[in-house]
């Protein structure tokens, strides 16, 4: 089955449905997104992670919907079947369309396009958190309320303050590179200039690459034993997995197939069938990684124009209903030290906000 743009139906719960969103006379972008509950209805926008697409919100939207929403969960910029955005060569691609306010902005220019002035909650899982943060974070009078979902929201950037001293700048990559064995954090990882093309032709295959990546960051995984982390330091982060804090020399998928040795694969079967994992694998078989992986460059401070737009929201927090969900399982809840008890400091959430935390046993970072 396949539909007037081309493109293989998606295989979806049956009230949910796809469309195309055009905002290419604002933000430049054509959305690809799923659809369910009735228009008119308060909005409930569903922000994606990586490697992950608006597909990934299938099994949720139709309860939420249920419960009286209009749901919209769309390909960012950069995935799936989103275009309009940058597709040139990793030296060439414009990266401010990858920087957090632009990513915002985005997201406005679809919540008023769909006849809307605001949304009642805006949910992000993974990169896709940020996302749901920084929306209500920055534009608290669209975004009435948040929720992140295995990446905790951390006090934004401020510039120096009087005549404070300010603390060197730790130079992680170089402190990590100093351990024994060297080590590397994945997110400079894949900011590299060779890190698409390792995603893109993986030694195991797609399906193999994509599985183990799926099965390692999962609960399945019977290593995933996170703890909080005391400091921002290469000794502390150096005890997080190699899916996370990876072996210098190997690539992402050397550092998969490493792990994987000796793991039953098919243990995520019950949660991500065959074919739920061949929609991802066609996906990015076709669109490639790097639009996404430009996430990670414009957020590592490969370029200047974001760590200097985050500063316009210096001292600022959230103030609008938020609360963080995860799998008890997941390293991602502890990635950032000290980011989820941030949730309870006045600075970072407004006091009486928070409305808590839920973290599901067995469930890692795919909650």
């Amino acid at each position: 089955m396949t539909q007037s743009d081309g493109y293989r139906a998606l295989p979806l719960p049956k009230d949910v449905t796809e469309d195309y969103i055009d905002c290419t006379s604002s933000c430049g972008l054509r959305y690809h997104v799923l659809k369910a509950g009735k228009p008119g209805q308060p909005l409930v926008l569903f922000c994606h992670g990586y490697p992950e697409l608006s597909f990934s919100w299938r099994k949720i939207m139709p309860s939420v919907a249920a419960a009286g929403y209009y749901c919209m969960a769309m390909d960012q910029r950069g995935y799936g079947r989103t275009t309009g955005w940058d597709k040139k060569p990793f030296d060439e691609v414009d990266l401010t369309q990858y920087t957090m306010t632009n990513l915002v902005r985005d997201l406005v220019c679809l919540v008023y396009n769909l006849g809307y002035k605001d949304v009642a909650c805006i949910i992000g899982h993974d990169f896709g958190a940020v996302s749901s943060a920084m929306a209500a974070l920055m534009r608290p009078d669209i975004f009435k309320a948040t929720i992140q979902m295995s990446h905790p929201h951390h006090a934004t950037p401020s510039p120096p303050f009087g005549d404070e001293p300010q603390e060197p700048k730790l130079d992680i990559q170089a402190e990590l590179a100093k351990l024994d064995p060297p080590r590397k954090h994945y997110k400079w990882y894949n900011s590299t200039p060779s890190a698409a093309d390792d995603w893109e032709n993986p030694p195991q295959g797609h399906e193999a690459y994509l599985r183990g990546y799926f099965h390692l960051k999962s609960a399945d995984y019977d290593k995933n034993k996170p703890r909080p982390l005391k400091e921002w330091s290469a000794k502390e982060l150096e005890v997080m997995p190699e899916y996370y804090i990876m072996q210098k020399d190997h690539t992402l998928p050397e550092s998969v197939a490493h792990n994987m040795h000796g793991e039953d694969a098919t243990e995520t079967e019950s949660w991500l069938s065959p074919s739920d994992l061949q929609v991802y694998c066609n996906e990015w078989s076709r669109t490639g990684f790097q639009g996404a992986l430009n996430w990670y460059r414009a957020q590592t401070a490969s370029t200047p124009q974001s760590a200097k737009d985050m500063l316009l929201f210096a001292g600022r927090r959230i103030e609008v209903p938020c609360c963080f969900i995860s799998g008890k399982q997941d390293w991602g809840n502890y990635q950032q030290p000290n980011a989820f008890e941030s949730y309870e400091d006045d600075k970072v959430v407004k006091t009486g906000c928070f409305r808590g935390a839920q973290l599901i046993d067995h469930a890692g970072h795919w909650v």
